[in-house]
């Protein structure tokens, strides 16, 4: 019995420490060549809006996603490219269905996880998800999750 408790603290010990810095997302930061061309694909295809680099006044843009939660975007010359669809950014919304219908309009394709244009994937736990590209093909993930 004295080893049970014993692990039972040790077990509840480690679930405390382990959220015990109470993280919040700050943002995310991608490296494009054309910070231009990148930046207007965020601010009037996904309609992010653009605040101003605290400090540099050129080669950055910087774009609020929601509260604090924000998008950086750096200027490069030279940017080593992969494009895994593993690593992306992920944006939810409860309007899923018309942003599709406004990427639609807009020409904008967008795929399913598997890599087929124009569909949706539903995951196992009922959220429904797409996947786009920004111009130098960063994959952005857009979801209906509720936070």
């Amino acid at each position: 019995m004295k080893k049970i408790v014993l692990l039972l603290i040790f077990i509840s010990g480690s679930f405390i420490s382990a959220q015990s810095f109470d993280f919040q997302y700050d943002h995310y930061s991608l490296i494009v060549k054309d910070l231009d061309k990148v930046g207007a694909f965020y601010k009037d295809i996904l309609n992010l809006k653009e605040i101003p680099h605290p400090s540099a006044p050129s080669g950055f843009k910087w774009f609020v996603i929601q509260g604090n939660s924000q998008l950086h975007l750096i200027g490069k010359d030279s940017v080593a490219m992969e494009h895994s669809k593993s690593v992306h950014l992920c944006l939810a919304t409860q309007k899923l269905d018309e942003l599709i219908a406004y990427l639609e309009e807009k020409n904008v394709p967008y795929w399913d996880w598997p890599g087929k244009e124009n569909t949706v994937t539903l995951r196992a736990d009922g959220v429904r998800q797409i996947y786009v590209k920004d111009p130098e093909n960063n994959w952005v993930e857009i979801n209906n999750a509720v936070h």
